[in-house]
């Protein structure tokens, strides 16, 4: 399904770059598993999954030269492992994971073989991964552990095969982001990127929050201005988890300032980060590696020079909202639930307008 771009929706006026995602940045790599069935309950069978694994590979080598990386909480209910000690060190050192909060254990099991399987002596150093979740039970049956270790496994392969490719990566309903939902449409995965000079700044995010009411398109209060949808049970606020990942060369000080404005792209969009919503956000640098002992190989980025890239992440953030929706078609789920697409007739009437 076409992206807002291809619907004549452009977000800011910075340039993006070729595939306008995460992937272009260079050594960065998306892939995903989606788990889709229909089933009866067991024992007959494995239920209704409406969900998925995604996978961002920071760097191949991240292991042995970590990539700075910062943290920041714009509301805290929901969960990523691995954000105290990137917050602590200013590094990360593996790839991250997102899944549904049910399963959130289940893919860090895997994500710990896949580290020792690379590097064996990760059982004698110790390496906490980076596992984040969003809630994707209004879809799903999450009573029913439907994320598997090979489908991590084929995310991350799929996510290293794709470093380098020319051609956008698949979003909206797919991988972690196959059950989700966003402002009372189907949400999930977006991206989006900005080029900043010399660099480039992407976002990549795991939509599931927001009521319908709120949703702000391109400065138009869509939300407000659309009749409301009866179709079973409302999905409540969820969550959001957004990552940003540049190869301008930052340190984890400046990652985190740079999460931190991920916040703001949301806004644009019109959340207001409701009290049961898990707003999560990681920024990463490649541009700038690290020794196992944290020390920089080159001088980080500082001060007013960061500001580009703030106003890209902010820029990248709005846009991958929409992403995430516009590419997601009309889900039907666990007992009936639906998630409506955000493109459809009324909205795109809407919009012209």
């Amino acid at each position: 399904m076409p992206r807002a771009r291809e619907l004549g929706i452009v977000i800011g006026a910075m340039p993006t770059g070729p595939t306008n995602s995460v992937l272009d940045v260079p050594g960065v790599g998306l892939g995903h598993t989606t788990v889709h069935r229909d089933e009866p309950a067991p024992p007959e069978g494995r239920g209704v999954a409406r969900t998925g694994v995604s996978v961002l590979v920071l760097a191949e080598d991240a292991y042995r030269r970590p990539v700075p990386a910062g943290g920041a909480v714009l509301n805290g209910a929901g969960e990523c492992t691995g954000f105290l000690t990137a917050g602590e060190w200013g590094s990360a050192e593996t790839p991250v994971y997102l899944t549904s909060t049910m399963q959130l254990g289940r893919v860090y099991d895997a994500a710990c073989e896949i580290a020792l399987e690379a590097h064996p002596e990760v059982a004698d150093d110790v390496v906490i991964p980076v596992v984040a979740e969003c809630d994707d039970s209004h879809l799903n049956d999450c009573r029913r552990m439907q994320v598997t270790g090979d489908d991590v496994r084929a995310a991350h392969a799929a996510a290293l095969a794709s470093r380098g490719s020319a051609e956008p990566p698949e979003q909206g309903a797919v991988g972690a982001g196959t059950g989700m939902s966003c402002f009372g449409f189907k949400g999930g995965i977006g991206t989006a990127s900005r080029t900043v000079g010399d660099h480039t700044v992407a976002v990549l995010l795991l939509t599931n929050f927001g009521v319908r009411e709120e949703l702000v398109v391109a400065g138009t209060p869509v939300g407000r201005q659309l009749p409301p949808v009866v179709s079973g049970p409302a999905k409540p606020a969820g969550s959001c988890i957004g990552l940003v990942v540049t190869d301008a060369p930052v340190d984890g000080a400046a990652c985190a300032r740079l999460a931190r404005r991920v916040g703001l792209g949301l806004a644009r969009s019109g959340s207001v980060a409701h009290h049961g919503s898990g707003e999560i956000f990681l920024g990463f640098g490649t541009g700038l590696r690290l020794d196992r002992d944290g020390t920089p190989d080159r001088t980080a980025l500082g001060g007013r020079a960061l500001d580009p890239l703030f106003a890209g992440v902010v820029e990248a953030a709005e846009e991958a909202v929409l992403d995430s929706m516009f590419t997601s078609p009309t889900t039907v789920g666990r007992d009936g639930h639906t998630s409506e697409s955000l493109h459809s007739p009324g909205v795109l009437a809407l919009l012209r307008r």
